[in-house]
């Protein structure tokens, strides 16, 4: 094709000039591309396998985990980032690792959106030069070397933004450098995101305790030695380690000490050591309406979902930062009418539901939903429990960047319709049970039927599901060849332990693994001769095989109990899924 030119928008300025690796499909970064590498390891993904080092991206933004700005951070700060960034709407977690590097490191790359027909010419380009808000491509590298510098445009929106008589103080340094930069950081994505003024938040939920490299150590430990301190009520994510017992483990020091010192360094900052990546089963759950910055891509889609609570989906840092000064642009998800669904989906008939409906239902929606928000039609009758919501969500926040959901009838905005939509006209998507049954294979991928790990808790198991497993295991031997591990938070592990049900699984042989969870388990709690893993997670099912290079298999809580108990997974497709 010959040179063509764009004008974008500019959220972080910058030239480059580089090949391009494009796709139509939205990237997660955690659980996506390796940080140390830059290889896309989402073995679902168009682009796996290949190196975003040097390279422009041209993506229409990212998905999944919020910890991507982390991973973003520190392909930056070793040098294996792309060259410049290229998406089709504004993306937060995408920006924001670019932010940070930029504020903290003084290292950045280029990020600029385009709209939908310029970013498909792009995308379909060999090469381009990001200077600006500009965007040239072609397919000679030289020929666009040539083109003349454009002049500096807009950066991010130009949004003017009210600032309180506590916002200029922590912008002037009144409450030390840890607030300033804090505050400057939650500026410039309110800029990206629209925002013309903060609100005050009442607690934060922290994600940015995942390590993802030494670059996440350094910013968490920069911020307490500014004397960072948190503003409010704060909890602490999942970290990369059982943070008592990874010596005991076995884990490698050099992963171990970083990843306890990053929970470490949080802790310091006044944030409570929950290390739990379902807070909403502490007893600090936020109620309805209240306004809350979390973190964590389940935490987040449940808490605005189920909970009625109203966060954004922030990406990690981010929620740091609004922890620091308690003050959060108001956009997104904080707005009523940003709440609405924009898209029906309409379920088939549907009976003799099991557990692993939910989480591959929530699979399959998030990536027919992407971004948009949904409410979902034909579980009036279901009645889903909190732990099937939680797998649900999980597995939607997975696939898809949208915030929440809705569910008729189910969850607390969605008692009809109207008050869904707002009373708006929305485009529908009517899913059939073929639908379904494809991202079944997806998930369930394994082609051999041996099984030698069986993973729960992803996210972290509830009481109710330790429950429900003990039940399941009671007059049952374990295969021993399979080992069995559930991941959960301390306050679950410590109710368990005082209702005798810890003892009773540990004696059928369940290890029980705290403080972290199954997206950053490494070997040996991974066996290193483990070659098959089963799990009832739909987010582990689809980002584990790029994780731990094993194969994967999905299913039911029962079926992974049968697969302890046997060292198979028997592979029959539950009731529901064979009415089509």
């Amino acid at each position: 094709m010959s040179e063509a030119v764009f004008s974008g928008t500019a959220f972080v300025h910058g030239e480059a000039l580089g090949e391009i690796i494009a796709s139509n499909v939205e990237l997660s970064f955690w659980g996506g591309v390796d940080p140390f590498s830059s290889e896309v390891i989402d073995r679902h993904h168009p682009l796996s396998g290949q190196i975003l080092t040097e390279k422009i991206l041209v993506i229409p933004g990212g998905r999944g985990s919020c910890s991507g700005s982390g991973v973003i951070l520190e392909l930056l700060l070793t040098g294996k980032g792309p060259a410049a960034m290229v998406v089709e709407r504004e993306d937060d977690i995408l920006t924001l690792g670019v932010v940070i590097a930029e504020e903290v490191f003084g290292k950045s790359i280029p990020v600029v959106t385009l709209d939908s027909k310029d970013f498909r010419q792009v995308a379909a380009a060999r090469y381009a030069r990001v200077d600006g808000n500009r965007v040239e491509c072609g397919d000679h590298p030289e020929a666009l070397r040539e083109l003349p510098l454009a002049e500096k445009g807009p950066e991010g929106n130009a949004s003017h933004i009210e600032l309180s008589e506590v916002d200029q103080a922590y912008l002037d340094g009144v409450h030390g450098r840890a607030g300033q930069v804090a505050m400057k950081v939650i500026l410039r994505m309110a800029q990206l995101q629209g925002a013309n003024q903060l609100i005050d938040v009442t607690q934060a939920h922290i994600d940015g305790c995942v390590y993802t490299g030494h670059g996440s150590l350094k910013f968490a430990q920069q911020l307490r030695d500014w004397g960072g301190k948190v503003a409010v009520p704060t909890t602490l994510n999942s970290i990369s380690v059982d943070h008592r017992r990874w010596r005991m483990q076995g884990i490698d020091p050099a992963f171990g000490e970083p990843a306890s010192q990053l929970g470490d360094a949080y802790v310091d900052m006044g944030a409570r050591p929950t290390f739990t990546c379902a807070p909403y089963l502490l007893d600090s759950a936020p109620s309805q309406g209240e306004q809350v910055v979390w973190a964590e891509s389940n935490a987040v889609v449940y808490a605005n979902s189920v909970l009625g609570a109203r966060t954004m989906k922030y990406p990690d840092f981010l929620d740091i930062c609004i922890a620091l000064t308690g003050r959060a642009p108001l956009a997104g998800c904080h707005i009523e009418s940003s709440r609405r669904a924009v898209l029906q989906i309409n379920l088939p008939r549907l009976k003799d539901l099991d557990d692993a409906f939910y989480p591959l239902l929530g699979y399959h929606l998030g990536l027919v939903a992407t971004s948009r928000i949904p409410v979902i039609t034909g579980l009036e009758w279901a009645a889903p429990s909190q732990d099937d919501l939680k797998a649900f969500g999980a597995a939607f926040a997975t696939t898809s960047s949208a915030p929440m959901f809705h569910i008729l009838g189910v969850t607390p905005e969605a008692a009809t319709l109207e008050d869904a939509t707002g009373g708006e006209s929305i485009p529908t998507i009517d899913i059939r049970i073929e639908d379904l049954l494809q991202s079944w294979r997806e998930l369930d991928s394994a082609s051999e039927q041996s099984v030698d790990l069986v993973s729960l808790g992803n996210p972290h198991f509830s009481f109710s599901e330790c429950e429900k497993l003990a039940a399941l295991c009671r007059g049952r031997t374990k295969h021993e060849d399979v080992t069995v591990v559930v991941t959960c938070g301390r306050d679950t592990h410590d109710r368990a332990r005082e209702a005798g049900i810890l003892s009773e699984l540990e004696r059928f042989g369940v290890q029980f693994v705290t403080d972290t969870c199954w997206c950053m388990i490494i070997e040996p709690v991974i066996p290193p001769m483990a070659e098959t893993i089963m799990t009832n997670s739909g987010k582990y099912a689809h980002y584990g095989p790029g994780l731990t290079g094993r194969h994967f298999h999905f299913g039911s809580l029962s079926a992974c109990v049968d697969a302890a108990c046997t060292g198979f997974a028997r592979g029959n497709l539950p009731l529901w899924l064979q009415e089509g």
